[in-house]
């Protein structure tokens, strides 16, 4: 069974460009996911996947440098960009990330690879249940195919999970549950915008610990708000 960590990044974000490559602290904001994503206790295989565009050339050189595996396709087709990238690096179940989160919850994705695989499910999720931005999701390489073929509304090539959530009823669908002081849904962690990259910085720059845990990334960003 082969499980692959695909992490969307591109440089060309309209109200952040080139956010994935902004330093916090002494990381990018992808070496952080990448500094955080070591601690994961499953066997992966992770794969960058940015646009063929050349301003993601950078990214390209980013992947060679660190010895990562990179995939490269449509900017705005992302489904496709993660379906392809599943069948050329033979995955059989895609857990997608993204570039702009740095504070993904190793441990609660450890559980939903757990609950995904003892569930048989097509599709497993954790993002509604924590802060944004620190949630992940689990797709079987069938679920990813059929929202491939049969997702043709630009919202389905733009969010790689949103046919399979206009159409529940045809997956089986797990959703983990956390403890109660993770499960702060309402919270943002993830980085949109120019506060949203000065509030990580301050809770990267105010931590006590290299690894932050969720509940110190609310406490922080509490503090901040």
């Amino acid at each position: 069974m082969k499980i692959g960590i695909i992490i969307q990044a591109r440089m060309g974000s309209t109200r952040l460009s080139g956010k994935v490559l902004k330093k916090i602290k002494d990381k990018t904001l992808l070496e952080h996911i990448l500094f955080r994503l070591k601690r994961l206790s499953h066997n992966v295989e992770l794969v960058i996947a940015t646009s063929n565009l050349k301003k993601d050339d950078v990214l390209e050189e980013f992947c060679k440098n660190n010895d990562i595996l990179y995939f490269r396709g449509s900017e705005q087709n992302v489904l496709e960009r993660y379906y392809l990238c599943a069948k050329e690096y033979k995955m059989e179940h895609i857990i997608r990330l993204t570039g702009d989160n740095p504070f993904v919850d190793v441990e609660e994705l450890d559980n939903l690879i757990d609950l995904h695989i003892s569930s048989n499910s097509d599709y497993s999720r954790s993002f509604a249940v924590l802060p944004k931005g620190v949630g992940a999701e689990i797709f079987t390489l069938e679920a990813l195919e059929t929202s491939y073929f049969y997702g043709k509304k630009d919202n389905h090539k733009e969010h790689v999970n949103e046919y399979i959530e206009e159409n529940e009823d045809n997956f089986k669908i797990s959703e983990l549950t956390v403890k109660k002081e993770k499960s702060r849904p309402e919270i943002t962690l993830t980085v949109d915008t120019m506060d949203d990259y000065k509030k990580a910085c301050f809770i990267v720059e105010n931590s006590k610990n290299e690894y932050i845990t969720t509940q110190g990334a609310i406490k922080l960003c509490l503090q901040y708000a």
